[in-house]
């Protein structure tokens, strides 16, 4: 299981630090064409939002590899697994059902990583 959980979480967090600092470093112009929602939700938020995922990404990495405070990373996961209820009620009510798929996959693999790290810790 802890093979297991490194993959998932570790290509987890990838995806969740290149979205979360994008969020944060770009402007409102350059998130436009691969975000159009950012245009219905202030930048102080989406700022807040890239900030929790870098935050959940690191929270998924680094508790169980120093071993402090490792549940943490359960935690991070369930972070995570909120984040994309709200992209997928933000996706919903724009009624952009194309990119649902991605909120879902997302959605199951930070659960299935709440689950390993529940499993494993």
């Amino acid at each position: 299981m802890e093979i297991t959980y490194w993959i998932v979480a570790g290509l987890l967090a990838v995806f969740y630090l290149f979205a979360g600092v994008q969020k944060v470093s770009q402007s409102q112009e350059k998130l436009r064409p691969m975000m159009g929602w950012v245009d219905q939700i202030p930048m102080p938020v989406v700022r807040l939002i890239g900030t929790l995922e870098i935050l959940g990404a690191l929270g998924l990495i680094l508790p169980p590899l120093t071993g402090i405070a490792a549940g943490l990373a359960l935690a991070a996961a369930i972070g995570l697994v909120l984040v994309q209820v709200g992209g997928l009620i933000v996706h919903l009510r724009r009624g952009e059902t194309s990119v649902l798929w991605l909120n879902a996959v997302l959605l199951i693999v930070a659960a299935v990583t709440a689950w390993l790290a529940t499993v494993w810790f």
